[in-house]
């Protein structure tokens, strides 16, 4: 008897389901019959699905983030006219701390709704090496000693010999990130290893509290009309995803376009379980080396790391319930995976539940008991296992470059 391709075959299965070294890690590289929808006996609606996630998630969240981010506009100019009578003695104290809390607060609001939408890149935010994302908020490339340059740039109102442009200006230099600094951060002194922002230590602090309340302003502004594009270019391309398979469209098929919705979720794989948590404690490459690293974490001065997580996974799993209509759960039930599905959304809520009980910030826990934040990583890796194994492979999907051959 010819046991070659038996064992072949035994190879390939065991390939796209086996547990393999690095710990724990759970590797896979598709779905089984990729590009085509599964075949047994399912007559799943997919053009409901992407209807159901574009109209009652992902829609709403663009426009609710396109809302938070005018308001908190309105709320740091206002800061910063205050910031400027405090100083002139036409207003006291109290009145000042009110206005600079309502611009934090708004703040923390836009990047809440931000953090949900970060599970969502899909067709324009994804065009020109993610060009727009980036300019709402590049983390992880957030470089406050270049925010403290265009403080001084805006400030003259030129650089390099040009007229200052902010729409010009790389997006580590603005955005959410670069008003986390701005309005987080009371150290009044640069940031910056090396070199200085010219002729900021002439100025007294009054008038470096000016200048970066002003350059915020400028960068609220910004974030706004960005939020506004995004809006724009999103509802241009909704059309394109609802009708996918459609003669001239770029998807060859619905299913299709249904793993470019499920790539978006990999986004808890990537970077909420490697860059926010693993990062920080040590499991990738880090500032301090192979060890918990709070200097790492995401949010520095406002210290919102766990609500940007807990925002991650509530995000995800809007998108895995579809909010109240179709998600990725009725698509795993209808292919007979409601054991994934169930499971799915436990570790979900399991995690968030985890994340949602520190009593301190996640620098704070990482200097104190890396071992919390070392259990909310595992909460979450229970979620991405399950997304990188049992959800591709039961709906017949494709992982996304940046995750295909990832044991982690």
């Amino acid at each position: 008897m010819n046991r070659k391709p038996l064992l072949s075959k035994l190879m390939l299965a065991l390939a796209a389901t086996t547990l393999i070294g690095c710990g724990e890690s759970t590797s896979s590289s598709s779905g089984k019959d990729f590009n085509k929808p599964p075949t047994n006996n399912t007559d799943f609606n997919e053009k409901a699905l992407i209807a159901n996630l574009v109209d009652k998630v992902i829609t709403p969240t663009f426009t609710q983030f396109n809302e938070k981010a005018k308001a908190h506009s309105t709320d740091v100019a206002q800061f910063c006219t205050q910031q400027k009578a405090l100083i002139a003695g036409s207003i006291e104290q109290p009145a000042f701390d009110s206005a600079k809390q309502a611009a934090q607060n708004s703040w923390g609001a836009a990047m809440g709704v931000w953090q949900q939408a970060e599970l969502m890149q899909i067709g324009p935010i994804l065009d020109n090496d993610k060009l727009l994302r980036d300019r709402i908020y590049s983390w992880p490339n957030i470089n406050s000693c270049a925010v403290d340059y265009d403080v001084t740039f805006f400030r003259s109102g030129t650089v390099n010999g040009a007229p200052y442009d902010i729409t010009r200006r790389l997006p580590s230099r603005k955005g959410l990130g670069a008003l986390e600094y701005l309005l987080f951060n009371d150290n009044l002194n640069h940031s910056c290893k090396t070199g200085s922002p010219d002729g900021w230590a002439n100025l007294t602090d009054n008038q470096k509290k000016i200048a970066r309340c002003e350059f915020a302003t400028e960068v609220a502004k910004d974030l706004a009309n960005n939020a506004s594009n995004l809006v724009t270019v999103w509802n241009n391309y909704v059309p394109t995803l609802k009708e996918a398979g459609s003669t001239g469209n770029p998807f060859k098929n619905e299913h299709e376009a249904v793993n470019r919705l499920s790539d978006a979720m990999f986004y808890l794989d990537k970077a909420t379980k490697d860059g926010k948590l693993g990062k920080p404690l040590g499991l990738q490459v880090n500032a301090c080396g192979a060890e918990a690293c709070p200097e790492d974490v995401e949010s520095k001065f406002a210290e919102k790391s766990l609500a940007h997580i807990i925002n991650n996974l509530r995000g995800f799993d809007r998108l895995l319930q579809g909010e109240s209509g179709i998600g990725f759960t009725a698509y795993l039930k209808d292919v007979g995976a409601k054991d994934t599905a169930d499971a799915m959304v436990a570790d979900v809520q399991k995690a968030i539940v985890n994340a949602e009980a520190y009593q301190v910030s996640l620098k704070k826990a990482l200097q104190d008991n890396s071992d919390q934040v070392t259990e909310t990583h595992g909460k979450v890796k229970n979620v991405t296992d399950k997304l990188k194994t049992d959800f591709i492979n039961r709906l017949a999907l494709e992982l996304p470059k940046t995750s295909a051959g990832d044991n982690d």
